[in-house]
């Protein structure tokens, strides 16, 4: 993949792609989503780390939910990343991350991932960019090393939101009484960042890029779950996975 600039990518999906078509399409692909993981656990093979990255308001939990939200909860895990704790900041920056590295037979999610190490940190210029540098090859490292030793599959998600669609998003939680819970008036702080943002995940994606990225227009929440659903399926499908025979 060549250099990725984000300013040069639309948010929204193609103009002439049939909204109600689409998501008809995505229910079809979320039945099949259903089977395949049911088949990945049982036969224990294979795993899959799915990490989804985004700004404020990019919609990381309303994917999760809505894609992987209803295949079997003993197959699938989510771990969220928040600021790292006092006991996580005495170790190395992955050490929190390889714990929770998928099993054979799982899905695991990451809401947020090792990437806040080379993103948020160089935002706020916690991290200079030697360091930075250095965490990118430990994490193309680590990435390798799971997918080599342990056949994990891995998907990596950029939900490209527009400032506009998060500027109305964030406004919203101040007022739908059902998205009040997740209001932080610091959103509003980060948004003023968002040109140096830019330029930290452009950096992380080209530097970061094996698997390479998948950059999802995210400001049509219907676009976005058909883009990561389709790219999951297609991964279950690719595996050519058979059921287990009865134990001997």
């Amino acid at each position: 993949m060549g250099t990725i600039k984000l300013s040069e990518l639309s948010t929204r999906a193609p103009k002439d792609l049939d909204k109600a078509a689409t998501k008809k399409e995505t229910e079809a692909i979320l039945e099949e989503l259903d089977e395949l993981q049911n088949l990945l656990f049982a036969e224990g093979k294979h795993s899959v780390l799915i990490v989804i990255q985004g700004m404020d308001g990019s919609g990381k939990d309303g994917v999760i939910r809505n894609v992987l939200g209803n295949m079997n909860p003993q197959g699938v895990t989510v771990k969220s990343y928040k600021a790292p704790t006092a006991e996580e900041l005495s170790h190395d920056f992955l050490w929190r991350i390889h714990h929770h590295a998928p099993a054979k037979g799982m899905i695991q999610v990451f809401n947020r991932s090792h990437y806040e190490d080379i993103l948020v940190t160089r935002v706020h210029k916690w991290c200079d960019d030697e360091t930075a540098k250095k965490r990118m090859n430990a994490i193309n490292d680590f990435e390798q090393l799971i997918q080599e030793h342990n056949n994990t599959h891995i998907l990596k998600f950029y939900l490209h939101i527009s400032p506009e669609e998060q500027h109305e998003r964030l406004s919203e939680r101040m007022k739908d009484p059902a998205k009040m819970w997740k209001y932080n008036e610091k959103d509003f702080e980060e948004a003023k960042l968002w040109d140096v943002y830019m330029e930290m995940y452009e950096d992380c994606f080209n530097n970061c890029d094996k698997p390479a990225w998948t950059i999802v227009p995210a400001d049509q929440n219907w676009y976005k779950e058909y883009i990561i659903g389709s790219q999951l399926r297609d991964l279950l499908k690719g595996l050519n996975m058979q059921f287990p025979g009865m134990k001997k």
